[in-house]
Order: structure tokens, then sequence, then C-alpha cells
């Protein structure tokens, strides 16, 4: 394995010279910081909503090796905010996809492909091959696996995220300065922080954080500007507010402490809590879409609330179902009879757990099932008709 500096950097066509013309005039870029953008090699790690802007403006600005790590494929819900991918590539697997937009932004580069997802067991030998990664995932196993390994591979991790209107990015660095550890030392609880799949996220904003991404990228590769080490920058996107805050270096992180008690990749599924079961507080009994339609077409007198937000509701629902938002739904259980089964309704059957709990610890006594899969689960078993989001 070869670093940045030990290899030599690369000439400039008179064709890139003509296509990068508006970087060489910049003083703080000029021929030499552009050789070290087409001598540079930057690891995606996901090619979604942060991906995609990340990609195209690192290819387009002549960063000469790009590598693109994803495992998932191109699916409808997608194209709302993955501007990398077009409807034509429903259904091909996403690095596939993001690789021949980006050859044809900048056909000159090097485009490396990862189809598979990043683990403990393969992330030391894939990052090791590059000088940056660029952390553009959703989920905090993979968050806390790409932090470890570039932390112990000496690697800058230029970090983002997004949910609903809101946004981070920062460069965590453990060589000078802190990592992701010494901002969150401890994942949350499993399913306490929704999706964006629950939760939702606005189009334009993984596009802003992307590009404050990339942005943070050619800074490394350039060595120049003030990169976000040691600042976490928070944007706001419906109020079009950045916040800042500054981050120290934690003496007691385990990964990058003075007295680091990790020396190798863990497991994140357990570190994060997700390779055992939640218990539920409760028995919670489930009624899958079919068995609750069968008893709807048998007459049989259930109550079926929704607990999802009227917006959504709005967006599709099953008929003859009442909407009792999950903010609301303990307050009014009064307005349940008690003495009819009642089915609990959400998206994909998460929420709705949460509901169930609750109603049962405010002393609930009737019947309560679970809609196994939720509202998605009955429009992929019964109503293949009805929209899905």
């Amino acid at each position: 394995m070869s670093t940045a500096s030990e290899r030599p950097l690369p000439e400039l066509t008179n064709e890139e010279i003509a296509r990068y013309s508006r970087h060489l005039i910049l003083p703080e870029v000029g021929i030499e910081g552009q050789r070290k953008l087409k001598q540079a090699r930057v690891l995606l790690i996901g090619t979604g909503g942060l991906g995609a802007p990340l990609a195209m403006y690192l290819a387009a600005a002549g960063v000469g090796t790009l590598g693109i790590l994803d495992f998932d494929i191109v699916d409808a819900s997608n194209l709302q905010r993955q501007v990398i991918h077009g409807t034509r590539d429903i259904g091909r697997p996403k690095v596939a996809s993001a690789k021949d937009r980006i050859t044809s932004i900048n056909p000159k580069i090097t485009v490396e492909t990862f189809d598979t997802q990043l683990t403990s067991a393969n992330a030391m030998e894939i990052i090791k091959e590059y000088d940056v990664v660029a952390d553009g995932t959703d989920n905090f196993p993979t968050r806390y696996l790409v932090n470890d390994a570039c932390v112990l591979l000496g690697k800058p991790n230029i970090y983002g995220s997004v949910f609903r209107f809101e946004g981070q990015a920062s460069v965590f660095y453990a060589q000078e300065g802190a990592c992701y550890r010494c901002l969150y030392p401890e994942p949350p609880p499993p399913g306490l922080v929704p999706s964006c799949a629950e939760g939702g996220v606005l189009g334009v904003l993984p596009g802003i954080v992307g590009c404050i991404q990339a942005n943070e990228t050619l800074k490394m590769i350039l060595g120049g500007g003030e990169p976000l080490i040691n600042r976490l920058l928070l944007f706001d996107a419906w109020k079009m507010r950045f916040r800042e805050l500054k981050l120290r270096k934690e003496p007691t992180c385990p990964i990058c402490g003075t007295d680091a008690t990790i020396k190798h990749l863990i497991d994140y599924q357990d570190f994060c809590g997700l390779s055992k079961p939640v218990v539920p507080a409760y028995q919670i009994d489930e009624v899958t879409p079919i068995e609750l339609k069968q008893r709807i077409d048998h007459n049989e007198q259930i109550q079926i609330i929704d607990i999802r937000e009227p917006h959504e509701f709005a967006i599709v629902k099953i008929p003859n179902s009442r909407q009792v938002p999950f903010g609301q739904l303990v307050r009014r259980k009064d307005e349940f009879d008690q003495k009819s089964d009642m089915v609990i309704v959400c998206k994909i059957g998460v929420r709705s757990v949460q509901a169930i709990e609750m109603l049962k610890d405010a002393g609930y006594q009737g019947k309560i099932y679970n809609l196994q899969d939720g509202i998605m689960g009955w429009a992929n078993t019964v109503d293949s008709s009805m929209a899905t989001y």
C-alpha cells in the first residue's frame, strides 16, 4: 500500500488543462493542486443521497480514482434525492448506475466498484487502498465501523448525515483532532432514531450536505483551506440556518484516546444493540394483512386504528380505518371499544409495536393486534393497486 505522498504526481494533458482551467487559475489550486487531485484515491461509502453529489462533484473536479461501495439496488423511492441514478436505473445495482453517471461526467478518471456490504471482515482491506474516505451511510453500525477503520489506518473520514430537514457534516481525522466516537461515544438505543424511510428527508438536503462533504474532501486532498476538523457543522434546510459546534479530541476515547482499548474492528451490530432481538415489554399479538382482510370480509367487528400522521394517512389508507396519530393515542384511549378487537397500523409495523406498549402501560384492557409489516405489507400482499411510499 502506497500513500499519496509516496506516489509521484501525474502530469496533466492538454485536454485536462482545458477541462480544469477554472481550477488552474485559482492560486490555491493551480497546476500542482490539480495534479494532487488527479493522483488522489477517494473511497465513497454509499451511493445514495449523500454519495450522489459526492461522486459527481469529485468526478467533475478531477479526482483521479473514485472507489464506490454499495450493496443496494436502485428503488423508485430513491429518485427523489439520489440524483446520480435515473428512472431507467430502477432495479440496477447502485454501483453500476453510479459508475455510468460518473464516467459520463468524466471518462478520464478511474472508477473502482465494490458491490458489497462494508463489514468488519473487509473494511480494513478495502479502506487501506485509499487516501480519503467519505461516509455517506445512513446507519449507526456502519458509521462506527468506518470511523474505527479510518482511525486504525490513519485515514481522514469525511462525515455527513441527514434526517428530515437537518444535516450534519464534519471531518473526523484522529491524527489531527476528534473522531466520530469522541462526538458520539455510544450509539442511541435501537429504534429510538427513525430511519429516513420512516421520518422522511427533504430531497435537496442530502445534495447540500453531500456537496459540503465533497468540498471538505477536496480541501483534504489539496492540503489547504480550513477543513471541518474539530468542528461539527449543523444545517437546517427549513429555516436556512447554519450553526457550528466546536469539538475536541476526547482523551478517554476508546479508539483514538491516549489509552485506546479498541485495537481492531469489533462486531458493530452487537455494539449498536442490533444483534439481539428487542424483547417487547408485553406479549405483542400480530395479524398478517391477509388474515386481517379475511376478518374484514367475514364482517367481524374490528377497530382498525392507523397511528400515522395525517399527511401520511392522506397518501394511502386501509378502507374503514380510523386515523389517530401516535402522539394522541394514549389520551384518546377512552374513545375505543375495549370489547372489540383492535388492530394498530403504521407504515411498516414498528411504530405500532411501541403504540401497543404505550396503550397497555396506560391500562388499556382490550385485545390489541399489530398489523404485520404495516400499511406496506397490506399493499404488497392484499391490494397491489395501492400506492407505496
